[in-house]
């Protein structure tokens, strides 16, 4: 069960780092972060089609990475 649960682990954080890899930047340096967090904030910039999915997969698999390394570390201290 635990190596199962180990080699689950492995699968979700390649997952997380190459779809964290495949996102564009969306901010130049420290002033392009002070405006681009405001437009982001007041929806100036919608995320549509590739971004959106790329975004919404990027919290789905950080959810299920923070949750099944909460389940490994339980498992391997008992």
């Amino acid at each position: 069960m635990t190596i199962f649960l180990k080699i689950l682990l492995v699968i979700f954080s390649i997952g997380l780092i190459s779809i964290v890899l495949l996102q564009k930047g969306k901010s130049a340096g420290l002033s392009g972060a002070i405006s681009g967090g405001a437009e982001h904030l007041f929806g100036k910039q919608k995320a549509r089609g590739l971004e959106l999915f790329l975004q919404r997969a990027t919290v789905g698999l950080a959810a299920g990475f923070f949750i099944l390394s909460m389940i490994v570390a339980y498992f391997v201290k008992v």
